[in-house]
């Protein structure tokens, strides 16, 4: 239903190993194990979605391309891919290898030009990624800095972006909840759709997000609440179409 709100559970990659970073940093990881058994636990609980990164491209120092491909041809899940996408080359190997969906970050910050012809060539294919922290963007694994995001959001949507993906870097993998404000601050300077990412901690978190749908946010990437346990995925699937938390379901 058009007031849905897609889950996308995130498996991000490190060394071949499905892994959490806390605010981005490469010292934070904790390790869970073959991403291939976690993207089929996912599936089990009813996903559609899979929000792939590939942490080592990110960083710049190596990459998960083969694991990325597995995922993409034996989760029998659609993908979204991310991660060091920063030239012709790489976009078109995330592209063949099969991925529904690719996500640029780096290059919005490094190469804007670049970002508006890809954009223009693969339309609803790429998505746009900004990181954000105390309200800049941040790129290469979130080591840099560079524009201020809501002027990006205005730049990058006349250059036809139909799709952001709104990471607050000071909430992700803290269980902190997600930045609601930054969300609205966004949509409300574009037309193109909003997936959330960052601190979601709670089916109540799923819920309020899907409050903010008509505003424009499409769908939420939830990571570390996954691998620790504090939400069920497929109790969180039930609230992101509507249906009563847990709790409420209790009292009925």
């Amino acid at each position: 239903m058009e007031d849905d709100l897609i889950l996308f559970p995130a498996i991000d990659l490190m060394a071949g190993q499905a892994v959490q970073l806390v605010q981005g940093d490469a010292g934070t990881a904790r390790r869970f194990g073959d991403p291939l058994a976690v993207a089929a636990r996912f599936a089990a609980a009813g996903a559609a979605w899979l929000h792939v990164v590939d942490l080592d491209a990110a960083f710049g120092h190596g990459d998960n391309a083969a694991m990325a491909a597995r995922l993409v041809a034996e989760s029998g899940l659609r993908v979204d891919l991310s991660g060091g996408l920063r030239d012709d080359a790489a976009l078109e190997r995330a592209l063949a290898c099969g991925a529904a969906r690719v996500s640029l970050g780096t290059a919005a910050i490094e190469r804007p030009d670049w970002c508006a012809r890809v954009l223009a060539e693969h339309a609803d294919q790429v998505a746009i990624s900004l990181d954000v922290r105390n309200g800049r963007l941040a790129g290469r694994g979130w080591t840099t800095q560079g524009d201020e995001a809501i002027a990006a959001v205005m730049r990058l949507s006349e250059a036809g972006c139909r799709r952001f993906i709104v990471t607050d870097v000071g909430s992700d993998g803290t269980l902190g909840g997600p930045n609601l404000a930054l969300l609205a601050d966004v949509c409300a300077h574009t037309d193109a759709r909003v997936v959330a990412s960052g601190g979601i901690t709670s089916v109540a978190d799923i819920a309020a997000l899907r409050t903010m749908v008509p505003q424009g946010v499409e769908g939420a990437i939830i990571g570390t609440a996954l691998y620790v346990g504090a939400i069920d995925l497929a109790e969180a699937l039930v609230v992101a179409r509507g249906g009563p938390a847990p709790s409420d379901a209790a009292r009925c």
